[in-house]
């Protein structure tokens, strides 16, 4: 097994092991609300770039097969599966992105694990949200977020540059099928769908990392007013 296929079978069990504690400490639904109130924010906060339509399927990707509250369990276990082999199923640029996305899922899991803890059995809000937020005190953490977001993305548009990539994801769908990894394959088929149309990937995620950086500096900031906007379907 490669160093990069050990990099991607530890960061799935770390998912694995947060998931367990959080549902023996009755607090997988709390993390469930908070991962959606946190898409509807971030689509607030980027709404001017989801507007663009070589953007949205981008914002899309990320909020529903990276951070969003939806069950990836399936996906996780084929990416097990065959992680021993993966060396031999995808060229080294895919499998960097595929460690770069797996890497952000795990430490988004943790920094929502931490921020449940303080939000379990309360309205979610941009009060509470902030509250919770701060009381974390994991600014460091929360950098490394920023970073793995672009590094994600930026490892992702490099993997689609790849001569033939698409003609690879279209002959090994039937394969995958027949495998029993269907979910990893349409996981990244999604994935290469939604960025190969991008173009320069730095006019994408510099405004999203650049905007997110400045709202986690202000958010940490104990003399600043809350910066969160309205989620109206929680702060109704």
């Amino acid at each position: 097994m490669t160093d990069m296929s050990k990099q991607i079978i530890r960061h799935l069990h770390s998912v694995q092991t947060m998931q367990e504690i959080a549902h023996k400490a009755n607090l997988l639904t709390t993390i469930r609300a908070l991962q959606t109130w946190q898409c509807q924010r971030l689509l607030l906060s980027h709404h001017s770039l989801y507007q663009q339509d070589n953007y949205r399927a981008a914002l899309d990707f990320f909020i529903n097969e990276l951070y969003g509250a939806k069950d990836f369990s399936q996906r996780d276990q084929d990416i097990a599966r065959v992680a021993p082999k993966m060396s031999m199923l995808l060229p080294a640029t895919a499998l960097q992105s595929l460690a770069s996305a797996l890497q952000l899922n795990s430490l988004s899991f943790e920094l929502d694990f931490a921020m449940a803890k303080h939000l379990q059995d309360k309205d979610i809000n941009r009060d509470t949200y902030l509250a919770a937020y701060r009381a974390c005190d994991n600014a460091n953490a929360r950098q490394e977020q920023i970073h793995l977001i672009e590094k994600m993305a930026k490892d992702l548009a490099e993997a689609i540059k790849m001569r033939g990539i698409s003609s690879l994801l279209l002959l090994s769908r039937k394969p995958a099928k027949l495998a029993g990894v269907q979910c990893l394959h349409e996981f990244i088929n999604t994935g290469y769908k939604a960025f190969k149309g991008i173009g320069n990937i730095d006019d994408f995620i510099l405004p999203i990392v650049h905007f997110e950086q400045g709202l986690k500096n202000q958010m940490f900031d104990l003399s600043m007013p809350n910066p969160l906007p309205p989620v109206v379907a929680q702060d109704a």
